[in-house]
């Protein structure tokens, strides 16, 4: 037995005892509905069950370490209905669910799935966007270091910012939500992809509200060991997210919003190599020296290997300089 199978078992261990000594405290089992998004085919409905203390009122100001504390209860039954349709699933081992319907019948929007946990009978909504067929253009942004300022590599920066700092002090980085704008027609959809944790989705969720950045599904991650690993890869995280939407919506040509302080010109290269047909633009952030510091000790970009300029790509160091350069990319286009 491998050390990812032992720390893998003794998760589950600490979890299923978590969750009877939670239960014991009157704690009841509840679903946290992240967004989804689909098709007027077909539509995915996210989230989490989590054990919740019925005394505790939701508080979204708090140490980043909070959110992090949480008790998933694994392998439980959830029903999901969404429109015309009711779907049973059950949990996975940390607690997740992730359900494709069929058929709901709704049109173009947002629009709100029930998720009824079957062993408390508690309902929760799931929020998602059905994205129309006759919709063309999209934009999948990066999160860290692209929208947020966050330095994520940088181990002891990554802590403070997402275990010390208060949810509600995270800082934008500057233009984007009108650079976002000026890409983008009402009805283009925003996809936010990240290597952050799931557990952060109500703090970034609020933060994109906050700062005027257009509303979209978030694309987050689990940190838990896996069958091959300690950790989940980042990288493969975005991989496949990226080729799921290419297959979702085959009518869809897509902005890439990224920056260069971690892998995004490496993984929007693979991208435009695979499907360069139904990549429109790669915009990238360009980080200060200083930023790269920070981010992974040097004050270069990192050399990566792919080339996402078989594209057009524009570049600059926050969101306004972006815009101008995408002002110039349409005066010429």
């Amino acid at each position: 037995m491998g050390l990812a199978d032992i720390v893998r078992l003794t998760e589950r261990r600490l979890v299923r005892s978590g969750v009877r000594r939670k239960a014991r405290a009157q704690w009841v089992p509840e679903a946290t509905g992240y967004t989804g998004y689909g098709s007027p085919k077909r539509a995915r409905v996210v989230g989490r069950v989590l054990m919740q203390n019925p005394e505790e009122k939701d508080n979204a100001v708090q140490r980043g370490w909070r959110q992090f504390m949480t008790a998933p209860v694994p392998e439980t039954p959830v029903a999901v209905e969404l429109g015309d349709q009711r779907v049973e699933a059950r949990t996975n081992e940390d607690g997740y669910f992730e359900v494709l319907i069929l058929d709901h019948g709704l049109e173009p929007g947002w629009h709100e799935a029930t998720v009824t946990v079957t062993l408390s009978g508690v309902e929760e909504v799931a929020p998602l966007q059905i994205i129309s067929d006759e919709v063309t253009r999209g934009i999948i942004s990066d999160v860290d270091d692209t929208i947020m300022v966050t330095m994520l590599p940088r181990a002891v920066l990554a802590a403070w910012n997402s275990w010390v700092k208060k949810t509600n002090t995270r800082q934008p980085v500057e233009g984007m939500a009108q650079f976002y704008d000026a890409l983008r027609d009402e009805n283009d959809p925003v996809f936010y992809l990240s290597t952050g944790a799931w557990n952060t989705y109500d703090t970034l969720d609020e933060f994109i509200g906050r700062h005027r950045l257009p509303r979209g599904p978030l694309l987050l991650t689990d940190w838990g060991p896996t069958p091959t690993g300690l950790f989940r890869s980042g990288p493969e995280h975005k991989r496949v997210q990226l080729r799921n939407l290419i297959i979702d919506f085959p009518n869809i040509t897509w902005t890439l919003v990224g920056d260069d302080g971690q892998h995004d010109p490496m993984i929007y290269s693979d991208l435009v190599f695979e499907h360069p047909n139904r990549i429109e633009l790669v915009a990238i952030r360009e980080l200060s020296p200083q930023e790269h510091i920070l981010a992974h000790g040097s004050t270069s970009t990192i050399a990566q290997p792919g080339n996402y300029r078989g594209v057009p790509s524009i570049y600059g160091a926050n969101g306004h300089a972006l815009e101008a350069e995408w002002d110039k990319f349409a005066d010429n286009g």
